[in-house]
């Protein structure tokens, strides 16, 4: 099979959707198949859209590529939407996420209409997850698909139970956020739930927060974070570390209580399941996928999306270190019945072989 992978941006950078995509790109090839990276440029959303006035010549670009089937980054969708209605390629979406539940207000409803003509125009979906996919099927998309997950196991580490509950006893609650620090991570929300803590009658509790993620992506909203942790008196016990590598990454999982990253919406949550296998009790939203790894009160928590009420009562609950460390084990023990990503990208090969025979 001859496979096109189409993405806006370089395939090698550093993000959860990059990496299933060279996972993916890695599975095929291990396969057999034969795979062509069109990488087309990454730029805003409005000169992204604007490749609708040049859907003759994507059309080309995607044709040239000769394959049997043509797998999509749904990132990629504002260059893609019109030009994909000239090719006879079967086409393949893959979706990470939906892009207009990044946003609010017209641009959501714009990017909602842009988005949904792209996915109604496609033959066939691969999801990262059932909530991805039922957000997708409501803009019309095609009900030939598939659910392939992440799967937590880059690191795979080894660690014992008994090392999990040896952490949980020891020195200030440690948490630790992950990702780039945008203000649909929820950061902002994680710091009001610590000052509160601080700011509560009740006993409060002695927390370390780490901050690991690009600050540089969206500087403004890093601004108000630390000015809010400043104006709650929180602000010596927050420490930004900016992007680490994946080494510092795992050491840091290594040493973490919980991984705190109450996003407005994830549309899955690699770097909880990842956090899991080292024993780690993930703090996540119920706006997308955790729920469908994490299991409320037991191998983590999940909070409603914009709710620092519950982040805080969730934080000041796992300060029950036996809580916290019977919560770490069953954090890893849920890891580790979750498939490899060789597993569950089998499943996405052995579907796209499908697909690529409707040619």
């Amino acid at each position: 099979m001859r496979v096109g992978l189409v993405l806006a941006g370089d395939i090698d950078a550093r993000s959860g959707g990059f990496y299933y995509d060279r996972r993916l790109r890695d599975r095929l090839r291990d396969r057999g198949h034969e795979v062509t990276v069109l990488s087309l440029p990454w730029r805003s959303y409005p000169r992204q859209l604007a490749d609708t006035l040049r859907a003759r010549r994507i059309a080309a670009q995607l044709d040239g590529v000769d394959a049997d089937v043509l797998v999509e980054d749904g990132l990629a969708h504002p260059s893609l939407v019109a030009a994909n209605r000239r090719v006879e390629t079967p086409t393949a979406a893959l979706l990470h996420m939906l892009a207009s539940r990044a946003r609010s207000g017209l641009a959501r409803r714009v990017v909602r209409r842009v988005e949904g003509r792209f996915l109604s125009g496609v033959d066939a979906a691969v999801y990262n997850s059932a909530a991805t996919r039922a957000g997708a099927e409501a803009l019309g998309a095609p009900s030939r698909a598939v659910v392939a997950p992440p799967a937590g196991d880059r690191f795979d580490p080894d660690i014992a139970p008994a090392a999990i509950r040896e952490r949980a006893g020891d020195g200030p609650l440690d948490l630790t956020f992950l990702g780039n620090v945008v203000e649909r991570k929820g950061l902002d929300t994680l710091v009001d739930a610590l000052g509160a803590l601080d700011a509560g009658s009740e006993a409060t509790v002695d927390w370390r927060l780490t901050v690991v993620g690009d600050t540089g992506v969206d500087p403004g909203h890093v601004e108000r974070v630390r000015e809010a942790a400043a104006a709650a008196g929180v602000a010596g016990r927050i420490r930004f570390t900016g992007r680490l590598d994946d080494d510092a990454v795992a050491a840091r999982l290594r040493e973490t209580h919980a991984l705190a990253v109450p996003s407005r919406y994830e549309p899955f949550g690699m770097a909880h399941l990842e956090a899991m296998g080292f024993g780690c009790v993930p703090l996540a939203s119920t706006a997308g996928g955790a729920g469908e790894f994490v299991t409320d009160g037991a191998s983590g928590v999940l909070v409603p999306p914009g709710d620092s009420a519950a982040v805080a009562d969730r934080i000041r609950r796992l300060d029950d270190r036996e809580r916290l460390a019977e919560m770490g084990v069953s954090a890893r023990r849920a890891y580790e019945a979750w498939p490899t990503w060789t597993e569950t990208l089998d499943g996405a090969v052995d579907f796209l072989e499908e697909v690529s025979r409707a040619r």
